[in-house]
């Protein structure tokens, strides 16, 4: 495995589970890349157990759950799960009731105490069109001219909040097909698949720390801090990463250092890694004293101009700190370009002006992380790169080509398909047999 990332670990797990020899290696000295617990700044406690961004779950991420449980995660103690809730600052907005995912969309549209009965209506004939179709639609639909015949108000407060958060892509932007799997996982897959998870512990210590310690039990070797430097073919089969021998490869990099391992071997699976572009996302932390919202996430009316973010969440609900909020800033793009002073500067106005007497205590900023290449722009007809590369060598990471955008569960879902894949052709002895 060359990668210790969430896809890399998850693959990993995988193969060791399935009895191969593991070794990875992660160029990081610290596992779990882009979603991972950050360090605290040494001037604020209050910064101890931030994560490099505001990650939530949705309890459609079956293979994520699944395989945190698998390395010793109580689910239970690790994530507070509550019914999907897109809701303004005054708690007014679409409350989902617990239950059969199908039903309680019904329910949660139907009882919608702000939108008309037309604006309900629209949604709902929308919605049941979107199922009698299969969740599909032609490639070439951006989500905005998917929608483009639905009232202003749903697709202002509903979908286009969903879809940049799902897809960190704007929706005049974004891929309509990928945005209705993405509904059809959340709608159909069961009770509880459409309810928010949000950690009540760091990410690090929802995945990455405990996967590297089950690996350490099952006998894995892993080395931090070590950049792979050369990936080649040997001719009877079987691979040489720096010049140790494998039977087969997983490359759960990012799609860069995927193309630069790759880019001898297999030259048009790596122009395509390497021409993929990207969205960031921006989380700005801060600290009001007594403040509590009127919902764990509230949606918040964003703009290019004075108000970058489309939703802030509120620790306080799910046993973090209280009065600690995250606002959230995807397709942040033109604000990372005004800079990191300037982009907390307008999330404290665009806070103080939403949120209004809701605000107990003053603002105080903790810290502003930015991820410039968060996430691939999730457009219309994009072709990722194939999850195979060449005859036992795969990739897995959340950029492979997949039913999911970029998030962590279509990064786990890789990793574990790379390694159900792979043959099940294993030597043993001193040539460095396994994965």
């Amino acid at each position: 495995m060359i990668g210790g990332g969430w896809a890399g670990l998850a693959a990993a797990v995988t193969a060791t589970q399935a009895g191969h020899a593991v070794t990875l290696w992660e160029m990081a000295p610290h596992p779990g890349g882009r979603a991972r617990q950050v360090a605290a700044t040494a001037s604020d406690p209050r910064t101890e157990g931030l994560d490099n961004g505001q990650h939530l779950m949705i309890g459609a991420y079956r293979e994520t759950l699944r395989l945190m449980a698998l390395v010793g995660v109580d689910l239970g103690q690790a994530l507070w799960r509550t019914p999907l809730q897109l809701v303004n600052a005054q708690g007014q907005g679409l409350r989902l009731p617990g239950g059969a995912p199908t039903w309680s969309f019904l329910r949660g549209v139907a009882g919608h105490g702000t939108w008309s009965v037309g604006e309900r209506w629209a949604l709902l004939r929308r919605a049941a069109a979107w199922r009698w179709q299969g969740f599909r639609c032609d490639p070439a639909l951006s989500v905005a001219r998917l929608t483009s015949d639905l009232p202003a108000r749903v697709r202002e407060e509903l979908i286009d909040p969903l879809c940049v958060a799902a897809l960190n892509t704007p929706a005049s932007q974004a891929s309509g097909q990928v945005f209705l799997r993405v509904l059809q996982d959340a709608l159909l897959a069961g009770p509880g698949s459409a309810d928010l998870l949000f950690p009540r512990q760091p990410l690090s210590a929802l995945w990455p720390t405990p996967a590297v310690a089950w690996l350490q039990a099952h006998g894995a070797a892993l080395h931090w801090h070590q950049r792979v430097q050369a990936l080649h073919a040997e001719g009877g089969g079987g691979w040489f990463v720096d010049g140790k021998r494998f039977d087969q490869v997983v490359v759960a990099t990012t799609p860069t250092e995927a193309a630069r391992l790759c880019g001898a071997i297999a030259p048009r699976w790596s122009a395509l890694a390497q021409g993929l572009r990207y969205e960031p996302i921006a989380t700005v932390y801060l600290h009001s004293e007594g403040t509590r919202l009127a919902a764990p996430m509230v949606r918040l009316a964003s703009d290019d101009l004075d108000r970058p973010g489309q939703f802030v969440l509120d620790a306080g609900h799910w046993g973090g700190p209280a009065g600690r909020l995250a606002l959230v800033v995807s397709g942040a793009a033109a604000w990372v370009a005004r800079g990191q002073e300037a982009l907390t500067a307008a999330a404290m106005r665009q806070l103080e002006a939403a949120l209004g007497p809701t605000l107990r205590g003053p603002l105080q900023p903790l810290q502003t992380l930015i991820d410039k290449r968060a996430t691939f722009r999730c457009t219309p007809g994009l072709q990722r790169p194939a999850p195979a590369i060449a005859p036992g060598l795969h990739a897995a990471g959340d950029y492979v080509d997949g039913p999911y955008p970029a998030t962590l569960e279509g990064a786990m879902q890789s990793g574990v398909a790379a390694v159900r894949k792979l043959s099940s052709v294993r030597q043993s002895g001193d040539q460095g047999a396994g994965v």
